[in-house]
């Protein structure tokens, strides 16, 4: 716990080569101010670095390197529009479903990696937090913003399928930013859950895989929100990722979908809860991070 030194001096009649009494008293700190959020930018150097490495590492030592970068949501887009868009025929809104389920994959697949990173990112680290001192709240958001890297390039491949399918962009590709720091939010209010919690409990690491799975299913990532009975459309809008995919579906191909809405008070539901879940996700994290060092 952060403490607060305050020296208050006695007043005494002493001589001048008496030293006169002082009292220490030492207070917790209260508020935001226990949380230390000031240290993250402190230590923004040491962020940077961890993200320049995660990237660095995680293709390294592969025949493909950084391509697969690129193959990943192209291979996700073509099983997905052979399986849902040609077997099942499941409705695309008038477009193609190649682009209809990328435009939904560009930010889910950034939201499922940056979450995967980290939430098994403390445990990965254990060599840094046992010996060397710098904010812990530091080393899951490393792995929530490495992710930055692999979406900007997945962007460029959609604007290039966008183009090869003769979809242009329209002044609603402007609110793209704004959905995409909804993602950011959301990876790193339940990453900074599961970072603490896995330290204590590594059940949580052969958990994670399986939560994802479901929590795409959950997403209309290979479906439209509309395909769901209007009275329960609500029950989406508790997961902040729908109103991420739909709104990025919205901003990129809303003028050639039949069923595009825009964002909503579903949207506005999404943000207060990925901003409950960050908040107490900070929370959790500074009062559980001094037995880090301890059981990791």
């Amino acid at each position: 716990m952060s403490a607060e030194a305050t020296v208050a001096q006695q007043p005494s009649d002493m001589g001048p080569a008496e030293t006169q009494p002082s009292t220490v008293v030492i207070q917790p700190t209260r508020g935001w101010a226990s949380l230390k959020l000031r240290d993250v930018w402190r230590y923004r150097e040491l962020l940077f670095f961890l993200v320049w490495r995660d990237v660095k590492v995680r293709y390294k030592q592969t025949a493909l390197g950084v391509t697969w970068i690129i193959l990943q949501p192209l291979l996700s887009m073509v099983v997905f529009s052979v399986l849902f868009g040609t077997l099942l025929q499941v409705p695309s809104g008038g477009v193609p479903y190649p682009i209809f389920s990328f435009a939904a994959l560009l930010p889910w697949n950034y939201f499922a990696g940056s979450l995967g990173r980290s939430s098994t990112s403390l445990v990965n680290s254990a060599h840094l937090i046992t010996k060397v001192y710098f904010p812990r709240l530091i080393i899951p958001l490393s792995g929530v913003l490495a992710g930055l890297v692999d979406f900007a390039v997945a962007f460029l491949v959609l604007i290039g399928l966008m183009l090869y399918y003769g979809v242009a962009l329209t002044p609603a590709a402007a609110f793209v930013p704004a959905f995409l720091l909804l993602a950011i939010l959301t990876a790193s209010g339940f990453g900074l859950w599961l970072s603490a919690l896995n330290v204590r409990f590594r059940d949580v690491n052969y958990l994670i895989p399986f939560l994802l799975q479901v929590w795409m299913y959950l997403t209309p990532v290979i479906y439209g929100s509309t395909l769901v009975p209007e009275r329960f459309r609500f029950l989406l809008g508790l997961n902040p990722m729908t109103s991420v995919v739909e709104g990025f579906r919205w901003a990129l191909l809303g003028h050639q979908l039949t069923d595009a809405q825009p964002a909503g008070p579903l949207f506005a539901l999404s943000i207060g809860i990925a901003l409950l879940v960050l908040v107490s996700g900070v929370v959790f994290f500074r009062r559980t991070e001094r037995i880090f060092a301890d059981i990791i």
